[in-house]
């Protein structure tokens, strides 16, 4: 079965390789009509049409939803430097209306600041889909072959209520589109070039861009990077290690750090007792007896956390969850009072192709994730997609394949410890890349790097402003949490990948 998708997936690479890009969507550049926004005068809305299918690029159209940030000093501008946070389903329009991500000065003072929301995300006609059947979706932890024909049903009734409700954008919402897009808001910026900083699943965005548009790179600054080589198999353990790596590093700070909640437990067998009560429906969330707290949503949140890291306030609810008591910070909620929700995790099942013939294929994956990730289980964002795009059919709109890029030199910017788009991701990444990438390091924790010391900062900074790229082999220090400069940034709310019906505060 693996060989037999390796070899789909390099025709399908095969034949897009020598296709022609299309280029008539950039031939006149479309204009935006820059206003003041209403949720901020401070900063620039707008729009830009693009196909609603890059099949047919004289068909429909649709709106891209933007915000922009003028540079503050315009006798030093270099251009326009477009932003994306990631996801899927991240609002790059949000996160520039809120001024979340924590550009230096340098940067701020050169660029307009640029986010956009990608095709099916928030204000760029957004995947629409029933909260209510999305409360239905089963426990991915499956534990029999009726529990994964129970989960291929749902998901099929599931992506048929997504399909309805959102019309033909429905099944062109894959990352290779939003490239094609992105081609599109360049030329309406006036650029020549793109100068492009995305984090997480953005960093698709910009290694897709780089191979299709290696003429149009100015500068691709990517930050936390996604694999797009991956089968099933690799996807899944790369995640269980990258989790379980995070894992062991909060368990090293707790067991040297007094003012840790945990300090002086054994956090592991711990941890077992909390997994073991909330896999028999025992736990909830800290003051809140009516919000069952499963499995897959205790290791969702504790994963969170390593993101920041925010290891303090992690012990201390994982304190308030044996309990029960308290009101201890959590970074997911159950929507409520919404008859429908934007899910843009469809669109992952656009980008990556996973399958699995039956439970017994299911378990099997399971059961190397558990090897790897002993106390983790597994990746909860890699099981927790995968499950949502269980039955996926081939042939995908943008099927894994080895990057193929010439020309342009890509920044490949991870963090040692990054507990989502792990550090082996960013190697493999920058390993296809060759000579068109160049690795930085963060020895340090989290997810994404910009913002964790001066060193970082300054290299991205550098590599924007003037194209100077680090040394070969560079590497930041790690800045310990506690004495960190990191920002407050979170990704703007909304439904967590593989989690319908939850949202990210």
């Amino acid at each position: 079965m693996r060989r037999k998708l390796i070899l789909f997936v390099s025709l399908v690479a095969l034949i897009a390789s020598v296709a022609p890009p299309a280029q008539a969507a950039t031939a006149t550049a479309p204009s935006i009509a820059w206003q003041p926004c209403a949720e901020n005068p401070a900063v620039d809305c707008g729009t830009v049409t693009v196909p609603l299918d890059w099949g047919d690029p004289g068909g429909e159209k649709i709106e891209l939803a933007l915000a922009r940030r003028k540079a503050t000093d315009p006798s030093a501008r270099i251009g326009s430097l477009v932003v994306n946070p990631g996801g899927p389903g991240g609002s790059g329009k949000q996160i520039v209306l809120r001024d979340r991500l924590p550009f230096s000065s340098d940067i701020t003072s050169r660029f307009d600041i640029v986010g956009f929301d990608p095709r099916g995300v928030a204000g760029s006609h957004p995947i629409l889909c029933s909260q209510e059947l999305a409360a239905q979706a089963p426990d991915p932890f499956l534990k029999s072959q009726a529990d994964f024909d129970r989960l291929l049903a749902f998901n099929a009734r599931y992506k048929q209520d997504c399909r309805a409700r959102t019309g033909p954008l429905f099944d062109h919402v894959d990352a290779a589109s939003v490239a094609r897009d992105l081609d599109v808001l360049r030329a309406a910026l006036g650029d020549d070039k793109l100068s492009f900083y995305a984090i997480s699943y953005g960093t698709l965005f910009g290694q897709l861009y780089a191979e299709r548009y290696p003429d149009r790179v100015r500068a691709l600054a990517l930050d936390s990077n996604m694999d797009h080589s991956l089968g099933t198999r690799d996807f899944l353990d790369t995640q269980a290690w990258t989790t379980q790596d995070s894992f062991n590093e909060f368990v090293k700070w707790c067991d040297a750090t007094s003012s840790c909640a945990l300090h002086g437990k054994d956090i592991r067998a711990f941890w077992a007792g909390l997994l073991a009560r909330a896999d028999r429906g025992e736990l909830h969330y800290p003051g809140e007896p009516e919000t069952p707290l499963t499995k897959l949503l205790l290791i969702y949140e504790t994963t969170g956390a390593f993101f920041g890291p925010d290891w303090a306030d992690l012990a201390e609810f994982l304190v308030a969850v044996d309990s029960g008591e308290g009101t201890a910070k959590s970074s997911l909620k159950p929507l409520v009072d919404e008859e429908v929700i934007n899910d843009a995790t469809q669109a992952f099942c656009q980008d990556y192709l996973l399958p699995i013939s039956d439970y017994r294929e299911y378990a099997a994956h399971l059961a190397s994730s558990r090897r790897i990730a002993p106390d983790m289980q597994a990746g909860p964002e890699a099981l927790a997609t995968m499950a949502a795009c269980l039955g996926q059919q081939a042939p995908i709109p943008d099927p894994q394949h080895r990057l193929n890029v010439s020309g342009p030199t890509v920044l490949v910017a991870n963090g040692l410890h990054d507990p989502s788009t792990g550090y082996n991701w960013a190697l493999s990444t920058a390993e296809q890349l060759g000579r068109a990438g160049r690795l930085f390091t963060y020895e340090g924790w989290g997810h994404r790097i910009y913002d964790h010391g001066e060193c970082a900062v300054q290299g991205i900074d550098r590599y924007l402003i003037s194209l100077d790229l680090p040394a070969k082999g560079a590497r930041c220090p790690a800045v310990p949490p506690t004495a960190s400069t990191l920002s407050t940034y979170k990704p703007a709310p909304g439904p967590v990948p593989g989690l319908p019906g939850w949202v990210r505060q």
